[in-house]
């Protein structure tokens, strides 16, 4: 990578466990889910862990099924569903990260959000949360027909910002979000705040930092 931290442009974002908190309402969708189907509802420590990975992965921690169950496909929509008609139910962005975004943008830097969520719960999430409108970069998991790991929608991102990827930093909380900025040629941070599981290595990420709260992004920076 040619530049350094100080020539950074642009800061992006993972959305689920790094933005915003979305941990509560996911958790909540799940254990309706549950619920419905006649089974257990689980401790809100058990699903945090799992949120970053989406709906395929909740629905096989909660029902204990893969893909190839036939339930498969119509519990998963249903939890998008209950999902979707609560989603800022008590979603927040992270402490310290509205700050953040308003040193940047007082800084003259701009950011943006690159998530595997798809478009119809991105944005009205992003809407919600009131900062839709603030955001240079927006490039969700069906924006293109490549997600993360692939640098494809990295790159989308840098191009909707007008970064090129080496004055791009990309903060995530799951080995794919490094993996993905490393593959475009971006510098990368983990957020040690969002949702890492017991099974999680982030010292074996190869990220260019780690961070415990929001606001240690500008002491990088």
């Amino acid at each position: 990578m040619t530049s350094r931290p100080h020539e950074i442009k642009t800061v992006l974002f993972d959305l689920d466990g790094t933005l915003a908190d979305t941990a509560p309402d996911l958790a909540y969708a799940l254990n309706a889910v549950l619920q419905e189907q006649g089974r257990e509802i689980l401790p809100f420590e058990h699903i945090r862990p799992v949120v970053s990975h989406g709906g395929i992965a909740l629905i096989k921690h909660g029902f204990g099924i893969d893909e190839t169950a036939a339930e498969f496909p119509l519990l998963r929509e249903r939890l998008l569903t209950i999902y979707r008609e609560n989603i800022a139910r008590e979603t927040r962005l992270f402490e310290g990260m509205e700050e953040l975004l308003q040193q940047l943008e007082s800084r003259g830097l701009n950011w943006g959000v690159v998530t595997n969520k798809p478009g119809w719960l991105t944005e009205p999430l992003l809407e919600e949360l009131g900062v839709r409108q603030r955001a240079a970069a927006v490039v969700s998991g069906d924006t293109l027909p490549e997600r993360k790991p692939h640098p494809a929608p990295m790159l989308l991102a840098c191009e909707q910002s007008g970064s090129a990827a080496g004055q791009c930093l990309y903060v995530g909380d799951a080995e794919r979000d490094i993996e993905a900025g490393r593959n475009a040629g971006m510098h990368t941070l983990i957020a040690l705040f969002g949702y890492l599981g017991d099974d999680d290595h982030p010292e074996q990420w190869q990220a260019d930092g780690m961070v415990k709260r929001a606001l240690e992004i500008l002491d990088w920076l």
